[in-house]
């Protein structure tokens, strides 16, 4: 369904540990507590649905996460006038309390911090105990999900496990053990997930998302075998019949197509108009991408922009029939993007002689946001209805043969490849380009990635994971395509700075750089 967090506002307890001030500790007769809350099958519904309901949050899915996956890495760049945003996308940043890293480090705990409390009290309930179990499941998935964001972003980070109180203090894990306990809650909620649910409930974790991430995790930490093992239930095992490639490539992105056979796990945004940005129920449900990656006037604020470069890459090889790869008017709005956008030829939008490109995927310019007395408007809007795929099943055939290729079985990593080109009609990898060494397959993966995966929250990990950012003569490559990394400096900019206010709350924290 496209609403999954049906917010009770008595759930909203305490917020994040990690972020609060020491407070007198009186009960409000007039709130539920904690004690008081955990106490029915419905209870727990709500709770697990609360996890769900920190998608969102800005410094989640909803925007702040889009933003610092996507311009931040090479394909992109900062185009913006607001100033603390385009330091945070530049590598100049100087305010270590940006609203934007703020967000994401105190939404996510604030996920984490719900999930923590399914995890600690459902188990108490008097409830049937297969649902139990799912709702314990999927708020492990949830919890991991949340620090496989934080770990990839700000490497060395408080592991909290329990429900936090006001006064915890807590110190920061170290990578591996983060790692491992994201593994470790993955592999627990694997057998208590369904592999599929009812339409009332579509967009819950399914096995098929909780082995994914879990491959993903393996992967982004090099751990080949985990992964292809992981990866391998979707791919070959016995969820190979359940997922499959859209016909239509676009189809991933349009809120008309959701929760399709390529999805394997998808935020759930839903254009309603709200009053606030917080908990309650005429909170924010939308996907709020759109105004940000938006190329401008009308169409949104021009914060952001792809390098043409991208568009470029596209441009290496044409289909089989001769045509150009249909992925990139998907993917990139430009000058020789086909057909209309926000109701109007593209070629009226963006000039012949115009170079920018904007990120196409998840803009509202296919559709009126709105129609007032049968004139339609096109626009932006923060309350965006298309659902954020976070996991796609193209995506897994990619990592599924980056996982071969690693453990040096490059030969069987083809046929996965070629099933992703031959959707874009593209002629197999095996014919034109057979007997790769382990590393030429490498840099093919990374230009297949680009062509299938570009402006949906994937590169920067790549680049993290491929070690781009931690070689001096790699971040020379990215400064060839993107001048802002003439700014990056390794030990400073791998990883995102810890918001002051954290570290000026918690003396146990330690500032990444």
């Amino acid at each position: 369904m496209k609403r999954i967090a049906k917010y009770i506002l008595a759930f909203a307890l305490v917020g994040t540990a990690l972020s609060c001030e020491h407070t007198l500790d009186v009960d409000n007769p007039n709130e539920v507590s904690e004690q008081s809350f955990w106490q029915t099958g419905n209870d727990a519904l709500a709770g697990v649905n609360a996890v769900y309901g920190a998608f969102y949050r800005n410094g989640t899915y909803a925007r702040w996460l889009q933003m610092y996956l996507n311009p931040r890495s090479d394909d992109g760049f900062a185009s913006t006038g607001w100033g603390e945003l385009k330091s945070t996308i530049d590598f100049t940043q100087v305010d270590l309390n940006f609203e934007g890293t703020r967000n994401i480090w105190d939404h996510h705990y604030r996920a984490i911090y719900r999930a923590n409390q399914v995890i600690a009290y459902v188990p108490n309930i008097q409830m049937d105990e297969t649902l139990k179990q799912r709702y314990i499941a999927e708020a492990k998935f949830l919890r991991a999900i949340h620090y496989f964001n934080l770990v990839s972003l700000f490497r060395s980070v408080p592991l909290v496990l329990e429900p936090s109180k006001p006064t915890d203090l807590p110190s920061q894990a170290t990578e591996e053990a983060t790692w491992s306990q994201i593994e470790k809650d993955l592999t627990e909620a694997v057998p208590h997930l369904p592999t599929a649910y009812d339409a009332e409930n579509r967009g819950r974790v399914t096995r098929g998302a909780a082995y994914a991430l879990l491959g993903k995790a393996h992967l982004q930490q090099r751990e080949y075998q985990p992964a292809l093992n992981a990866f391998a239930w979707l791919v070959e095992g016995e969820g190979k019949g359940q997922y499959g490639l859209m016909p239509n490539y676009r189809d991933n992105f349009l809120h008309t197509t959701e929760n399709n056979m390529e999805s394997v796990f998808e935020v759930q945004f839903s254009q309603i108009q709200s009053t606030t940005d917080e908990d309650s129920p005429t909170s924010n449900l939308g996907n709020q991408r759109g105004p940000f990656f938006g190329p401008g006037g009308n169409y949104g604020f021009n914060d952001m922009e792809m390098h043409r470069w991208v568009v470029n890459e596209f441009m290496e090889e044409q289909t089989t029939n001769g045509q150009n790869d249909p992925r990139l008017a998907a993917t990139a709005l430009y000058n020789g993007t086909p057909g209309t956008s926000y109701g109007k030829a593209v070629s009226e939008l963006v000039p012949p002689g115009d170079q920018r490109v904007w990120y196409r995927k998840y803009l509202n310019d296919y559709f009126p946001i709105r129609v007032t007395g049968g004139v339609p408007e096109y626009g932006e809007t923060f309350e965006g209805p298309i659902n954020f795929r976070v996991i796609r099943y193209a995506d897994v055939l990619l990592m599924y043969a980056e996982s071969l290729n690693g453990l040096g079985r490059t030969n069987e990593a083809y046929q996965y490849v070629d099933r992703v080109r031959q959707r874009a009609g593209l002629a197999p990898l095996s014919t034109t380009r057979p007997g790769l060494s382990q590393q030429e397959f490498l840099r093919q993966l990374e230009h297949e990635r680009i062509t299938e995966l570009t402006g949906e929250s994937t590169r920067w990990l790549d680049l993290l994971r491929w070690g781009y950012l931690d070689d001096p003569a790699r971040i020379n490559e990215l400064k060839a395509r993107d001048p802002e990394f003439n700014n990056f400096d390794i030990p400073r900019d791998k990883w995102l700075p810890i918001p002051q206010s954290e570290l000026d709350l918690n003396p146990n924290l330690d500032q990444n750089f």
